[in-house]
């Protein structure tokens, strides 16, 4: 027997039992003779105290960190002033009678301590060795609790758990695909899915009403915090719905979520903000609304302007967005040289400023104004004195997104940012938008996204087309998108015509999603759906700012596993039998 308690376990309830536990070494340290070791399982940590009038003594001397024990005694309680309040076993402790060292262990490559700081390529190369660390070790136990709270809740809402393929058609959904040769069909290739959008909706068809799977997918695109390769995604999908009943089973899931996982009481519905709002104020589809620095919009206010910049900017159709920067007057000429860089490398031309102190206006470009504009700059701004307004003249796609930016960078910068879960829906999308490089509309979301409006009869104008809204809804949280989803096309007719309008051909929206739409003429039931990133949220409710945190074998920003060495190189005769030859 290698255990009757986990080392975590055992409380004072426990004190005067015979117990056996099994683990690891934490840490070991000898006092006046007397060894003691804290010993480290899955359930946490249990102090083992070894009498030098024990035979096990001698071998105890030999324990080291991360050897495999097996130790059986007494709990006891601990002497008195000698507890650990921080630990679940900090008041027992265990006097040991036997010991069996079960395997040794060689020196490690770095500390265990979660103050140690370690490279994450080290870290990623021994990862099982970190996934031994407490905090990561937490984040995984987190994980597990938060999967199963979502599974009951979704069996109590009477949804059904599918599977559906990893290996199947190349449908590029706006990344590239994993590609997969086929061996018994040789010059053609499988796809590993992005998501399981077209199966689910085919579910739905299928008359199963209400899907769920926690899935992994998987997207060929450059990577960084929040991205990796594969990843897991909650998908779900709902027949004879509308937007509010999609909206509403998830917000009830999340508030399950924070209550059993965090002990925190959502308050639901939660806020809801219209994408050219979003895009107005905060410069991004996906608003971090913990603070304000809200985005202004001063095109028409300045539309006479004698300033050049501002002047060029609305004569080529673009905008002129500005924040309030409160006490932003005390920055000093470099700290505005640095913002202007930072506007910069985030897409804008420059960056225009305006101190206010004592009533008047600071700057090289205040002699450009007359009072009246002034006056309607202060005002629109709500500035006052001491405050800093920083300005961009850009185009209408890059001013609000480079000032948006500039926003988030003074949040953080300048502490602005609340404590706490700040949830957002932002919807009524529009469905279209330009692509001025390929000359073509493409679909904000996917192309399976219904229309607010009837398109069958709409004209094909370009002012026509970007006024089109989406039946969407994206939920944010902290300013991160979470998932987004929406209802779907349900009959042919609007499905081709989407296609037209996205100027796909007949014949290649027949090859890329013809099973689709023989589906659709079968009785497709209205329905709609979402999809959440598992490991975007776990990491913010871990407070880890990235996602490779919460996976347990993740890849580097390279898209390389250290651990395995993958991707890696495979024989000639690999390559042979799936018919591939490399450059």
């Amino acid at each position: 027997m290698y255990r009757t308690h986990y080392c975590g376990d055992l409380i004072s309830g426990d004190i005067g039992k015979n117990v056996v536990v099994s683990g690891w070494v934490h840490s070991r340290r000898d006092h006046g003779g007397v060894i003691f070791i804290d010993m480290r399982d899955i359930k946490g940590l249990l102090q083992v105290v070894f009498n030098p009038d024990k035979p096990i003594f001698k071998t105890a001397e030999d324990l080291r960190s991360e050897y495999v024990v097996k130790v059986e005694g007494i709990v006891r309680r601990r002497p008195e002033g000698t507890e650990n309040p921080k630990l679940p076993t900090g008041e027992v402790e265990l006097l040991a009678d036997k010991l069996e060292i079960l395997n040794d262990s060689q020196p490690l490559p770095f500390s265990l301590s979660a103050y140690t700081d370690v490279s994450e390529d080290v870290r990623l190369k021994y990862r099982y060795l970190d996934l031994r660390r407490t905090s990561i070790r937490e984040n995984f136990l987190f994980r597990d609790n938060l999967l199963t709270i979502t599974r009951n809740f979704f069996h109590k809402h009477g949804f059904v758990e599918i599977e559906t393929p990893f290996l199947t058609k190349s449908t590029p959904e706006g990344a590239r695909d994993f590609l997969v040769p086929s061996r018994l069909t040789p010059g053609a290739f499988y796809a590993l899915p992005q998501s399981p959008q077209l199966f689910k909706q085919i579910l739905m068809v299928a008359g199963f009403d209400r899907y769920y799977q926690i899935v992994r997918c998987f997207r060929d695109e450059d990577l960084r915090a929040d991205r990796q390769p594969e990843f897991t995604q909650l998908d779900l999908e709902m027949s004879f719905v509308e937007e509010e009943d999609v909206i509403n089973i998830i917000e009830k899931l999340l508030a399950e979520i924070f209550e059993k996982l965090l002990g925190k009481n959502l308050k639901t519905p939660f806020n809801r903000m219209a994408y050219s709002d979003a895009m107005l104020k905060y410069g991004s589809d996906k608003p971090d609304t913990r603070f304000g620095l809200e985005i202004v919009d001063l095109t028409a206010d300045l539309k006479g302007t004698k300033f050049k910049v501002f002047a060029d900017a609305i004569a080529k159709k673009g905008c002129i967005r500005a924040i309030c920067v409160k006490k932003g007057a005390e920055f000093s000429r470099s700290e505005i040289d640095a913002l202007i860089g930072k506007s910069i490398e985030f897409g804008a031309k420059g960056l225009a400023w305006i101190k206010l102190f004592s009533g008047g206006f600071e700057s090289n470009i205040v002699k450009f104004f007359s009072a009246e504009e002034l006056g309607k700059i202060k005002a629109k701004l709500n500035a006052s004195d001491g405050d800093l307004i920083l300005f961009v003249a850009d185009s209408s796609k890059i001013a609000p997104v480079a000032l948006g930016q500039l926003r988030l960078f003074l949040g953080e910068k300048l502490n602005l940012i609340e404590e706490g879960y700040k949830f957002l829906w932002v919807v009524d999308f529009p469905l279209l938008e330009r692509d001025d490089l390929e000359n073509r509309w493409t679909s904000i979301h996917h192309p399976f996204t219904s229309p607010k409006e009837d398109i069958m009869s709409i004209s094909l104008d370009k002012e026509t087309l970007s006024g089109i809204r989406a039946r969407a809804y994206d939920i944010v949280l902290n300013g991160i998108e979470l998932g987004g989803g929406s209802i779907r096309i349900n009959k042919t007719d609007v499905q081709k015509k989407i296609f037209e309008l996205l100027n796909i051909p007949d014949e290649e929206s027949r090859i890329k999603f013809g099973f689709l739409l023989d589906a659709l003429n079968f009785g497709a039931p209205p329905h709609g759906g979402i999809a959440l990133g598992v490991d975007r949220l776990i990491a913010i409710l871990r407070g880890e700012t990235s996602i490779r945190e919460v996976i347990a074998f993740p890849k580097t920003q390279r898209g390389i596993c250290p651990l395995t060495g993958a991707p890696s190189s495979v024989t000639d005769k690999q390559l042979k039998e799936i018919y591939i030859k490399t450059m």
